[in-house]
């Protein structure tokens, strides 16, 4: 947006300020969870007393680090990398060194004590959070699958704590425009609602280079939520949580990158790349409080259905693109058991169970150019290397398709059902005051199934052999031969995990403790759906291979010919993989010094990692994958400090250390037409980064009574990650970057106007990095960025 538009757009905002009229609370360094009251359906005591690495934002900590939706969490949280690429569809959650690009994520979230089971509904946006919690380390144990690196949990404003209206308007630099409304209602004191709604508008950094400088990136989204609070008696409590966003944006603006220079190129597609999403959720938490346990039931669903439509060859090249389409359905189930707090035995059993319906479609369609370099390259280049050996009575032999395009169809139903019980007991004041003791036991249950139909449109080719004299060859050709290729068919597997925990605590006076925490996790497998492209052009191959021996010409050649085939593996093997494990092994402490002004979390751990899922594209660069590496571990350390150094000023620090790396892998790579092998071991393993460091801090000028400011609040954020390896040959890296974030405030009442920059700096910095069909592709971090907003209560 241009400056004079944001200078006049920050003058309305000035002269609506002061609409709002009461009194902030003072600044100082409180708990969290004392002041906000969130129901934990599995958690007996506070987060912070429990024998684990945790980190909690309020919605003050969101505002002042500018995080509006879950990718901004990035090094706030130690050992937390999010990278921002792509689009909605890809958010890749990685934590002490355990992550997921594609399929099953290895970090649970969970919003208002709703699972989210699948990633693709992960990044939304944050207009109304209330608090979040990030839990580092396996929660497989309460949680279950997925949790292997632990969980997010996101919690919404309760109407029966907030009450009037909510009103936020802003705009920024490169045409970003936002506004959001939510009224908190409550009727009396056993019903209380709210409702809102929200817009956002972003006009995109990063523009094509093949289409006119257009931005690549635009988009838009727009949604709210709806949530009722009724308390029917004193024991009761109803919960119930209605959320829709429609989004519909540009996205992938990858461009080739030189190794030898380290240069990036402008992003050049031919074809607009585009992401759109529907996403509907819908909770009920009903609880019931007895004398000695507190029952928790969760019902949840969540509705999404999209489409992605990529130029896959990412490049001006005309080859061929994807357009992908998933509608999910999900119902989950959750019932709980606990005793109430403050016991000597405390515990938690409960069971879960979930359904997820999964139909995707994903149809690549190979342009004209595409059939040139890959279908006929990839023969044609088989019947080059016969030639060039030199082998007496080998015949010159070419191959050339007439089909204009060629679609390869893809309809897949990935259907998901699990089941699990679990039981965690708390032991208190074993043996000493203060020492505790926790054990927990979950038995998982998970069954996939994948029902495939892929197919390939009947290819129309010609086929011609040059013998003899190359002055005067004798040429056999054959025109208008037909090749076919389908796969139809299902697979299903099912796993039964077991996931332990074990912990020893020492707590002293009240918000100190120290801890020992041994935990198993599990990421589920399934299977590679966007593998059958790869799959059908090889039977594509084939069949085209059978059409010529059956051609009487040819016929003295079928026994040459049918030497060209492609040995196919069978679709299990092929598209399988196996589920992740992980055993963490950690100590810790949590302080609250300094008579509550400065509060502690220390910690330091082990991971030893199995089948670690690795995402990758295919070899003809139609799709990505997921392939287990045998072995990974990592270990590190991470510390978090805030502290009140005087009522006005107040910071904090967040590091994080992850020493990741692989300690049995070893993969099948073709080199010059020969499979070798590449062993990876004490390589690092890819998008985990090293050090992840957070510094912030926040000062407040007081106004004298009567000034028609209440206060001037100012905060600056600095987050950086490094070094980050993207590949597992460790070719290609981001060495350690950092960016640095303010925010000017001017507060009168319930009223707040902020002036906000984003990377002040402008720092140049890769934001993802990939390679596929023999090149490399980056895209780069978000520009600098700078804007206003207004924030206001009535």
């Amino acid at each position: 947006m241009e400056k004079s538009k944001l200078f006049a757009f920050a003058l309305a905002l000035l002269s609506i300020g002061n609409v709002c009229a009461e009194e902030v609370d003072t600044l100082k360094i409180v708990d969290v969870e004392e002041v906000l009251i969130i129901a934990a359906p599995k958690e007996n005591r506070k987060l912070r007393e429990l024998p684990n690495a945790v980190t909690l934002l309020s919605q003050q900590d969101m505002q002042a680090a500018q995080v509006n939706s879950i990718k901004n969490l990035t090094a706030l949280v130690p050992n937390i990398f999010i990278p921002d690429y792509g689009s909605r569809l890809t958010s890749a959650v990685y934590i002490r060194g355990i992550g997921s690009r594609i399929n099953t994520p290895s970090v649970g979230l969970y919003v208002d004590n709703i699972p989210y089971i699948d990633k693709s509904a992960f990044d939304f946006d944050y207009s109304d959070i209330e608090r979040i919690d990030v839990l580092r380390g396996p929660q497989g144990t309460l949680y279950g699958r997925n949790a292997m690196g632990g969980i997010i949990k996101v919690h919404t404003k309760s109407p029966f704590s907030y009450q009037g209206t909510d009103f936020r308007i802003g705009a920024g630099t490169h045409n970003q425009y936002n506004t959001s409304v939510t009224h908190y209602h409550r009727i009396n004191e056993r019903f209380a609602f709210s409702a809102g709604g929200f817009y956002d508008y972003e006009g995109g950094f990063f523009r094509n280079a093949a289409r006119n400088n257009d931005k690549l990136d635009k988009g838009q989204s727009v949604g709210g939520r709806a949530r009722a609070i009724y308390l029917p008696s004193e024991n009761w409590k109803l919960d119930f949580n209605l959320s829709y966003e429609y989004s519909d944006q540009g996205g992938y603006p990858y461009g080739l990158y030189d190794k030898e220079n380290g240069t990036v190129a402008k992003p050049a597609y031919d074809e607009e790349s585009s992401y759109y999403r529907n996403l509907l959720n819908a909770g009920l938490n009903l609880e019931y409080q007895a004398q000695n346990f507190i029952l928790s039931a969760v019902t949840g669903y969540q509705w999404l259905r999209d489409r992605m439509f990529m130029d896959q060859d990412f490049s001006a090249a005309n080859n061929f693109n994807i357009e992908q389409k998933q509608r999910i359905n999900t119902f989950s189930e959750e019932i709980v058991l606990k005793s109430k707090p403050n016991r000597r035995w405390q515990w938690t059993t409960g069971a879960f169970g979930f359904y997820q319906s999964l139909h995707t479609d994903g149809p690549v369609l190979f342009h004209r150019d595409g059939i040139t370099s890959v279908i006929e390259g990839n023969a044609n280049s088989v019947f080059d290397g016969l030639a060039s050996m030199g082998i007496p009575g080998i015949p010159v032999m070419h191959l050339s398709i007439n089909n204009g395009s060629l679609p390869v169809s893809g309809s897949f139903d990935t259907p998901t059902l699990s089941g699990a019980i679990f039981h965690q007991s708390t032991f208190n004041d074993l043996f000493v005051k203060g020492l505790s003791a926790t054990i927990g036991l979950r038995m998982d249950y998970e069954k996939v199934k994948m029902e495939y139909n892929s197919a390939a449109a009947t290819t129309n080719f010609n086929f011609s052999m040059k013998m003899g004299n190359p002055a005067n060859p004798q040429i056999i050709e054959s025109q208008g031969l037909e090749g076919n290729a389908a796969y139809l068919g299902k697979e299903s597997t099912d796993y039964v995990q077991l996931l332990p925990k074990f912990a020893l605590q020492y707590e002293w006076n009240k918000g100190n403790n120290i801890y020992a925490t041994a935990a198993r996790g599990y990421r589920s497998g399934g299977y590679n759906i966007q593998m059958f492209s790869d799959l059908v052009t090889g039977v594509l191959s084939n069949s085209m291979m059978d059409a010529i021996m059956t051609d009487p010409k040819f016929s003295k050649f079928a026994a040459m010919i049918d030497q060209m085939k492609k040995e196919l593996p069978e679709v299990s093997d092929a598209t399988k993989y196996k589920p992740e494990y992980t055993w963490n092994y950690e100590i810790g402490s949590h302080l609250t010094l300094w008579e509550g002004r400065l509060l502690a979390d220390l910690s330091a751990f082990y991971m030893d990692t199995r089948n670690q899922q690795i995402a990758k594209f295919a070899e003809n660069g139609l799709g990505r994958i997921t392939v287990n590496a045998g072995k990974s571990h990592s270990y590190g350390a991470e510390a978090s400090l805030r502290a009140a150094l005087t009522t006005a000023f107040t910071v904090n620090a967040s590091y994080g250390y992850t020493y990741a790396t692989f300690k049995e892998y070893a993969t099948n790579v073709k080199v010059d037409g020969k499979t070798e092998e590449i062993n990876y071991n004490g390589n690092y393993v890819p998008f985990v980064p090293k050090h992840t460091l957070s510094l912030g801090g926040q000062y407040v000028f007081r106004i004298n009574p009567g000034h028609w400011l209440d206060r001037i609040q100012i905060n600056a954020n600095y987050t950086g990650a490094g070094r980050i390896y993207w590949t597992e040959q460790n070719d290609v890296s981001q060495s350690f970057y950092g960016t640095l974030n303010g925010r000017l405030s001017l507060q009168k009442g319930n009223g707040q106007i902020d002036f906000w920059v984003r990377n002040a700096l402008d720092k140049d910095y890769a934001a993802f990095y990939f390679e596929s069909m023999g090149n490399g592709f980056m895209q780069k971090g978000r520009p600098i960025q700078a804007g206003i907003e207004l924030r206001c209560r009535f």
